[in-house]
């Protein structure tokens, strides 16, 4: 089965009922568990992106507690996991703001991590990515809110001093 495009979708669905429209999202949230993800931050958590991003937080310090350091192989398996859902509530937010200071808050979480770690090659990518698509998000953000953001990107780079530069 061929799935149609976002557009044939809009039209479609402006041919139901209020109440057709209401089944259809019930039956996407139980299909899936990031619909119903999806759909939760829609209704309950878009009004309020700073508790929202606070629970996100929440998350991802979790995850970092949890996180097998025993050997690199696996703190690496685990910082990835970590990052990917991380990008999925980022994708749920679609706001900048949100996605930077995210990204922001994984790259400090990050260094904090055994020094030894620091000189792999791999978590020094994944960190320089990171800080690349944080500094992309914050280019679009108000000039107040990019100076705070500047901030805090100099001050992870005061504490992850083996990369040179970020831009």
């Amino acid at each position: 089965m061929k799935a149609v495009s976002v557009t044939e979708l809009k039209k479609e669905l402006k041919l139901h009922s209020q109440q057709e429209l209401i089944d259809l999202c019930l039956h996407l949230a139980k299909f899936k568990k990031e619909n119903k993800e999806l759909l939760t931050y829609l209704l309950y958590e878009s009004h309020n992106e700073h508790e929202y991003i606070r629970v996100i937080k929440e998350e991802i310090d979790l995850g970092f507690d949890e996180l097998n350091i025993n050997t690199l192989y696996f703190a690496k398996k685990g910082c990835r996991k970590i990052l990917r859902a991380t990008k999925k509530y980022i994708r749920y937010s679609k706001k900048k703001e949100t996605e930077a200071d995210l990204l922001i808050y994984f790259c400090s979480k990050l260094t904090k991590l055994r020094s030894s770690y620091k000189r792999s090659q791999q978590m020094i990518n994944m960190f320089e990515q990171q800080i690349k698509m944080a500094t992309k998000a914050i280019s679009s953000l108000h000039e107040d809110l990019q100076y705070d953001f500047q901030l805090e990107l100099e001050q992870l780079r005061n504490e992850y001093p083996s990369i040179g530069s970020f831009y």
